[in-house]
């Protein structure tokens, strides 16, 4: 019996304030690297609430996604996993800095778009600079492209 090939859906949370971006160093299993808050879809959930959890979880940010910036499909080098990444914009909520970061998160760190585009050989995926740079663009789509059922 062969197994069903399916791929990684992931959420990912572009979040700017003043000119910078909120991402997040991580432990990966290719050493420390750089992503935007971003994170697998839980069953159940909309990838609109998805994005807001993860962008929480992993930053102690509040996020309110408010647009689709875009759908990523992307093969690991290793060739043993796709991921089908929702990467969303919004609104910045309040901070807890109390809160704990997910496990394998160091920090939360805002980097301009130079700084981001100058860490690429740090970053998790080259979804990460391709997202920034279709942010920048302007690219938004509504949130009504995506329907959830429950």
């Amino acid at each position: 019996m062969s197994t069903i090939w399916k791929p990684n859906v992931t959420v990912a949370a572009l979040i700017q304030r003043d000119g910078r971006y909120l991402l997040v160093e991580e432990e990966t299993d290719t050493g420390i690297r750089f992503n935007q808050p971003a994170g697998h879809l839980d069953e159940g959930e909309s990838l609109v609430a998805a994005c807001a959890r993860e962008a929480l979880e992993e930053t102690a940010w509040q996020f309110n996604p408010t647009a689709l910036v875009g759908v990523y499909q992307w093969r690991r080098p290793q060739g043993d996993i796709t991921y089908l990444r929702f990467a969303f914009c919004g609104d910045l909520g309040g901070h807890d800095p109390q809160r704990p970061l997910d496990t394998g998160i160091l920090r939360a760190v805002w980097m301009t778009p130079a700084e981001i585009q100058a860490s690429r050989e740090q970053h998790r995926s080259p979804l990460i600079w391709q997202c920034v740079q279709d942010h920048l663009a302007g690219r938004r789509f509504p949130l009504d492209l995506i329907r959830h059922y429950d």
